[in-house]
């Protein structure tokens, strides 16, 4: 019961204070350890395991503990930034940056931690909120999908609600 009250209290808090922390249940195993991931130095990560490169921060943020505000975007202004990370030089020297899909952006989903289900070493500041996938949900044109990265959930959400974006390459 104390370790319930102490998650509750440290999920209130967590809105108000500037550290991400990510919570983690000691019972279940890590499944995104450090070290399957290449953190560059550059504003790049590779995961060794898929061999996709993320940007490190979410679009907003910046430098080595990515600081600054995530921002949130549609799902068109998403896509619109991926092609605008692509121009002329790129970013952090690459011009194939795009929205992952569903099932790419789900593999950075850490099961064992929440607030946010994600490694915060290798991804650090990562909101624990909705950030876009490129892949619309084919039941409904005006849908498409997302992870949340509070618990690491996949929904549909519509177009034009705003979300995070992290931007990706390689793989497909």
């Amino acid at each position: 019961m104390k370790k319930i009250i102490v998650a509750i209290i440290a999920m209130i808090a967590m809105p108000l204070c500037g550290a991400v922390e990510a919570a983690c249940n000691a019972d279940v195993v890590i499944t995104k350890a450090d070290n399957i991931y290449a953190v560059h130095g550059d504003g790049t990560v590779t995961d060794l395991e898929t061999g996709l490169m993320w940007q490190q921060c979410s679009l907003g943020q910046s430098g080595s503990a990515c600081t600054g505000t995530a921002l949130s975007y549609t799902w068109k202004a998403a896509l619109e930034e991926a092609q605008a990370a692509n121009v002329g030089a790129g970013s952090f020297g690459y011009t194939d940056w795009r929205l992952p899909s569903v099932a790419e952006l789900q593999t950075l989903n850490e099961k064992a931690c929440y607030s946010p289900a994600i490694n915060i070493t290798a991804f650090p500041a990562t909101v624990s909120n909705a950030y876009w996938s490129g892949s619309p949900y084919v039941l409904d044109a005006v849908m498409a999908w997302i992870i949340h990265f509070n618990l690491g959930t996949e929904h549909v959400s519509q177009k034009g609600n705003a979300f995070n974006v992290r931007l990706v390459r390689g793989g497909q």
